[in-house]
């Protein structure tokens, strides 16, 4: 089974209940009430989508009643095209710098699954044929760089780290001048996750990052806020905080095989304009893949056979 059919699999409870909700609409009646309008955007706003992207999506299917009525209307298709587009309108690359190393920090909150999304980022360049360095730079949370290290040695991918009670910055800065001594191409920083609402962890964050582009200027290259996808809307008010704090540059959202829903996906890249680059569904290696708009919306409105 392919990435996205497992994403299929995965989103069939609340997409078969969303597809159902589109039939029955259209079969209803020629034309678009009132009372239609409000049952479609009471789905589209229980599977997460949030307002702007159900507002897009009503006036959208508005236009379509309009023009041709209810014959032959495929509201799932009008929906899934509405979101890709909206999810298209971001540049979601993920490219090295032509030349040195290309530096990345993974930030978030506890228990997101950044550790193991930082090491399997690094795996995937490996894998590529472009050398990368994990930086084991949560020096607080108990075990955390021994997981790193785990992971570092089950992947086959170099780990620099430091004591525990150390300076993140000054583990991030030995790691630089590692990255560059060995020759790799990328750098992955494997941040404390932090509460977004604690001021002085994240100013430790701001910290890392400015230590970071003395030592490299331009670095971090790249900052990957990770987010857990099963908590739907409340992933939003993280985004919005940490971008306040740091220059978010992409998302990865992980976890989605713990949840039906995947709208809050298209709510935060809609929010925030930050693109979404991978996302993740399970624990393997090869269950995080690089976001790809089209497959996710059709995954997002499939509905069981």
């Amino acid at each position: 089974m392919g990435f996205f059919d497992k994403l299929k699999t995965v989103f069939t409870k609340a997409t078969s209940s969303l597809a159902h909700e589109f039939k029955r609409i259209v079969t209803r009646s020629p034309r678009l009430t009132a009372a239609s309008i409000e049952e479609l955007e009471a789905a589209l706003l229980g599977a997460d989508l949030g307002l702007p992207m159900t507002q897009q999506i009503v006036g959208a299917v508005r236009a379509a009643f309009e023009t041709q009525g209810s014959s032959g209307l495929d509201l799932v298709s009008i929906a899934a095209c509405e979101v890709e587009k909206s999810l298209n309108g971001l540049d979601a690359g993920f490219v090295a710098r032509p030349d040195g190393v290309t530096v990345v920090s993974i930030v978030g909150v506890n228990g997101t699954g950044k550790t193991t999304t930082t090491a399997k980022l690094a795996h995937r360049m490996a894998q590529r044929g472009e050398p990368a360095i994990l930086a084991a730079c949560d020096t607080f949370r108990a075990a955390a760089i021994e997981q790193l290290q785990l992971w570092g040695t089950r992947l086959g991918v170099p780990v620099i780290a430091g004591a525990y009670q150390a300076d993140p910055a000054a583990v991030a800065h030995d790691a630089i001048t590692a990255a560059q001594a060995r020759g790799a191409r990328w750098l992955f920083i494997d941040t404390a996750g932090r509460l977004h609402t604690k001021h002085n962890l994240m100013q430790e964050l701001q910290k890392v990052h400015r230590v970071v582009d003395r030592k490299f200027p331009g670095a971090p290259h790249e900052v990957l806020l990770v987010l857990d996808g099963s908590t739907g809307m409340n992933a939003v008010v993280q985004a919005r905080e940490f971008n306040k704090a740091v220059r978010i540059t992409g998302l990865v959202i992980t976890k989605l095989d713990g949840t039906s829903k995947g709208g809050a996906v298209v709510a935060i890249q809609r929010e925030l304009g930050i693109p979404v680059k991978f996302i993740g569904i399970g624990e393997q290696p090869e269950d995080l893949q690089p976001f790809n708009a089209k497959e996710f919306s059709e995954a997002l409105f499939a509905s069981r056979e």
